[in-house]
């Protein structure tokens, strides 16, 4: 297909859209009749039957996204009469296009234009729990962190914070962290966190948090008070967890976070020197 022709059928189909009262965004099918490439408005209908049926299929309510409206035509004599109209949302000119006759290049398009739409949709929402699990692990490393400190200034020494985070794990996880570790295939050097789900890195900040909180209002001042503190905590998460059907050492390992941090990093810098390279 021509470039020319791509561009017309872009700026055409954008530009028949229209929105009601309350911002719903909609095309009149008469007028994308024309745009798909049908003369005959009662061939074009057969189409919309067909979608229509395929919206039912889907469990959408087919009056949400096929609604019947009239619509004023000029006649030759230069009176107007009211003829049948459909207002469509963008689902219903989605599946118009599906059940449409590919052989014209007018469906053709439409196809690859919301094939397109659809997987640019599907790299945002990738992208953006990408980028939620990175701030949760950041969370998480700040946390931790903040826990050392708690335990540094009311112990008088920070080398128990290792013992202490390993006993949460095996709250949490009903296993060791070293048995995480070999399940999730974590490098030896690498903490287990960096491979951890966001809702495990989420559910162990939470905890932590708590910790913190309690360490200090009851100013705990040993090992075993502070670890017992936090095993509870992690116990009550777990329990949490279960109770809403997930079990932490099932679930299974998140992509390495230094590998999304830096295709992040390398995203945003390709955005910086040219917008349209995301959508490649």
């Amino acid at each position: 297909m021509k470039t020319e022709l791509v561009q017309s059928l872009t700026d055409n189909f954008e530009a028949h859209a229209q929105q009601t009262d309350s911002g719903v965004e909609f095309w009149l099918a008469r007028d994308i009749q024309h745009l798909l490439g049908y003369a005959k408005w009662d061939n074009f209908l057969n189409v919309v039957s067909k979608a229509k049926t395929a919206c039912e299929v889907s469990g959408h309510l087919v009056t949400d996204h096929f609604a019947d409206v009239g619509k004023m035509v000029d006649l030759g004599s230069g009176s107007q009469r009211e003829v049948d109209d459909i207002m469509l949302t963008r689902y219903a000119y989605y599946l118009i296009a599906q059940n449409g006759d590919s052989k014209k290049p007018e469906i053709a398009f439409s196809q690859t234009y919301f094939a397109v739409q659809t997987r640019r949709a599907e790299l945002i929402e990738q992208r953006l729990l990408e980028a939620e699990r990175l701030s949760a692990r950041k969370k998480l490393t700040a946390t931790e962190k903040e826990l050392s400190g708690v335990i540094y200034e009311q112990t008088g020494g920070n080398q128990n914070f290792a013992l202490i985070r390993s006993k949460g794990d095996q709250a949490l996880f009903s296993k060791s962290t070293q048995s995480m570790k070999s399940q999730w295939n974590v490098p030896d050097n690498r903490p287990l966190a960096d491979f951890a789900p966001t809702i495990i890195l989420k559910a162990k900040d939470f905890a932590t948090e708590i910790t913190i909180f309690n360490a200090r209002e009851h100013k705990l001042a040993n090992e075993t008070a502070i670890s017992r503190e936090h095993i509870t905590n992690n116990e009550a998460v777990r329990k949490t967890l279960l109770e809403r059907g997930i079990r932490p050492e099932s679930l299974p390992a998140a992509e390495d976070i230094k590998k999304v941090e830096r295709r992040l990093a390398s995203d945003e810098k390709k955005a910086l020197k040219n917008p349209d390279a995301l959508d490649s």
